[in-house]
């Protein structure tokens, strides 16, 4: 459904990401990890048609998505890493907004919109002002808001950010039965234990070059170890944290120069 061809983007020379190439496909939980400044953020800006790629294309059901950006972006959803939202808006007035954008009826709007704040434990809040939100009511409220129009394909950038159990668990539910329903779901977090519970297919990206395309199981029996985190750590040569931890603490206690 969703293919990412040999991406490349620079900045001032420097490259974001280098010939990044991967799939996701209908039914499919593809997750997207690897530590701050690996390019993560640049692949969905161009996956989502923000950001045009140096090189590569995007192609989306065997056409590229820059053919008709219009028709690609009525067709996905996405919950971005940072909640922008009109906060003097209320959660309901956010929602009919975003389906007219969408050019749903207003009666499936209202329909749609009530349904969805209600089943995401915002119903007696979908009259006050976004302002008055937490950060996690902001976030199931652009959860509600990447669903309302039954897309095929779903981008979640750190989607649990700010929500509570409660919510994290039903959003981890949720992304799973949207991939039994035939959506194609790009899952981008660096909550590991997560990913490696939820998604198919885990890529690992490092300095903006994939490392690792497989399934966690799989990436756990070629590596040997035994979970997600420890797979991601060797393949991005992450550094010692308990070592740089023990010196943080020798640090605070240095009372002289």
């Amino acid at each position: 459904m969703l293919e990412v061809q040999s991406l490349t983007k620079t900045y001032r020379g420097i490259p974001a990401i280098d010939h990044v190439s991967f799939r996701v496909g209908a039914g499919e939980i593809v997750g997207y990890v690897g530590p701050n400044g690996s390019g993560k953020s640049t692949t969905v800006k161009i996956v989502t048609g923000l950001l045009e790629p140096g090189e590569g294309r995007v192609l989306f059901e065997g056409h590229s998505i820059r053919d008709n950006l219009t028709a690609y972006r009525a067709a996905f959803g996405y919950v971005p890493e940072e909640a922008h939202v009109y906060t003097h808006l209320s959660g309901l007035e956010y929602l009919q907004l975003v389906g007219r954008l969408r050019n749903l009826p207003e009666p499936l709007i209202d329909l749609k919109a009530n349904r969805l704040l209600a089943l995401l434990g915002l119903e007696s809040w979908r009259h006050s002002p976004i302002t008055l939100y937490s950060k996690g009511m902001k976030q199931r409220v652009l959860i509600a808001a990447a669903l309302i129009h039954d897309p095929r394909l779903l981008v979640f950038d750190e989607p649990l950010s700010g929500l509570d159990v409660v919510s994290a668990r039903l959003f981890k539910d949720l992304i799973q039965q949207l991939a039994a329903e035939g959506k194609a779901i790009l899952y981008i977090s660096h909550v590991l234990e997560v990913v490696e519970v939820v998604c198919h297919r885990v890529i690992v990206i490092a300095k903006g070059k994939i490392l690792a395309d497989a399934p966690p199981a799989e990436l756990k029996t070629t590596l040997q170890l035994a979970n997600l985190e420890s797979v991601f750590a060797q393949l991005v040569q992450q550094q010692d944290t308990q070592a740089v931890a023990r010196d943080l603490v020798r640090t605070m206690a240095v009372t002289h120069g």
